[in-house]
């Protein structure tokens, strides 16, 4: 007799939860517990280098953490965040053109429950979300359970209308610096357009930024919300742009700990929301994060974490040049942490690859992780800030060997 389902009959048929639980999910689910298979090579998580986290100095906040203000971090602390930490924040990411207290700030657990509350508040089931595509899978996990529709902005595409791309969506969504997955830098003229339109619209605007200081050529450029806060300079932000950020990319992942900033109305409603979530994010490491910004420690370890993340990324790119050329074109990212490879072969199936790709050793995240429906089956991310340049090559030519594989189980030359 077959074992019943562990869910309610009602839920489990729920079309939203189907989709939600379907292949795109799985796959999702096999690359991030590939670290644990011995041996393989992983490129497909944003995983930092554990190596280089500043481990003594994130040792010695914490044990300062609990012995000196053991009431504030080991009891239930303020649902929106320490107030020092909200402080630091607002006086962070502020400038006279765009004055932020901590009525503009959340702290969040992780930069994934922003995006999460931010489901929570702004999309009705079944509501449309316009996203930049292909689209961060973290972003599309959070409001799957919402079965919302999507609209896909290729903002690098000749002739996009931002006005058209966010009317009616009840949200739009955007990675500008060095977006996940591709890697792009969304240029300046673009970022404008995109403000303009929320403006214009009264669309929020949710501006995803945790690769920003990642990077490597050229200048930075500013920020959806300090554009938006143009149109009213040095009044206090009252803008559509929510701006996310976290400390994972630059301390470590394992603080858990992210950021909101937006106008104190959407705090407010965001707060409520992370209220019935987890009530308050952790009281220790909010305060590490608070050392660590306070002390200097994130500006401090950026120059060589930097120039560490920029040789690994001319490795890999080094490194598919040399296997990989033949089948696949790609663009050297200027920041983050991605490189997006897409197959000169329309019928190259990068789902089909992945098998091929985990029996040779290695672990990429396929394309149709990034898009809404799974149907963009063509392209791979590529993470190079784990791995160092010996693995890098070595998990290329694996890679080539999946490739010739696969190509070889569809009747195809090697």
């Amino acid at each position: 007799m077959a074992p019943s389902s562990p869910l309610p009959a009602s839920t489990a048929t729920r079309p939203a939860f189907a989709r939600w639980m379907g292949t795109t999910n799985q796959i999702t689910r096999t690359f991030l517990a590939a670290g644990a298979i011995p041996g393989l090579i992983n490129v497909a998580g944003g995983l930092p280098d554990p190596t280089i986290f500043p481990t003594e100095r994130l040792a010695e906040f914490a044990r300062r953490a609990v012995a000196e203000h053991p009431d504030e971090v080991l009891s239930y602390g303020p649902v929106e965040g320490l107030a020092a930490l909200r402080d630091a924040l607002a006086r962070r990411f502020g400038s006279p053109a765009l004055p932020l207290t901590r009525d503009n700030v959340l702290v969040t657990t992780s930069g994934m429950q922003g995006l999460d509350l931010i489901g929570k508040v702004l999309l009705e089931d079944g509501g449309l979300v316009a996203g930049q595509y292909p689209t961060y899978l973290g972003a599309l996990d959070a409001w799957r359970p919402r079965a919302p529709s999507f609209r896909n902005l290729v903002l690098e595409a000749p002739g996009f209308d931002p006005f058209e791309a966010v009317a009616g969506a009840q949200f739009a969504y955007a990675v500008p610096n060095f977006s996940n997955p591709t890697g792009r830098m969304v240029d300046l003229a673009t970022r404008r357009a995109l403000v303009a339109a929320a403006h214009r619209t009264g669309t929020w605007l949710v501006e995803d930024d945790p690769y920003g200081t990642l990077h490597y050529d050229g200048a930075a450029l500013p920020r959806l919300i300090e554009l938006s806060a143009q149109a009213a300079p040095g009044e206090p932000y009252a803008g559509p742009v929510i701006s996310m950020g976290t400390l994972s990319k630059e301390i470590a992942p394992g603080l858990r700990v992210g950021w909101v900033v937006a106008a104190p109305a959407m705090i407010e409603a965001l707060t409520l929301a992370k209220q019935g979530s987890d009530l308050c994010t952790s009281g220790v490491t909010q305060r590490v994060a608070l050392a660590a910004i306070e002390s200097g420690l994130v500006d401090e370890i950026r120059p060589a974490l930097v120039a560490l993340y920029r040789s690994r990324r001319d490795a890999l790119c080094a490194a598919l040049s040399a296997h990989l050329s033949d089948w696949f074109d790609w663009e050297v990212p200027v920041g983050g942490m991605f490189v997006w490879a897409v197959a000169k072969d329309p019928a190259l199936d990068t789902d089909a690859l992945l098998p091929h790709a985990l029996s040779a050793g290695i672990c990429f995240s396929p394309s149709s992780v990034f898009d809404a429906t799974g149907a963009n089956r063509r392209g791979m991310r590529l993470n190079f800030t784990l791995n160092p340049p010996e693995r890098l090559d070595e998990g290329m030519r694996r890679l080539a060997t999946a490739v010739a594989a696969l190509r070889r189980s569809r009747g195809g030359a090697a």
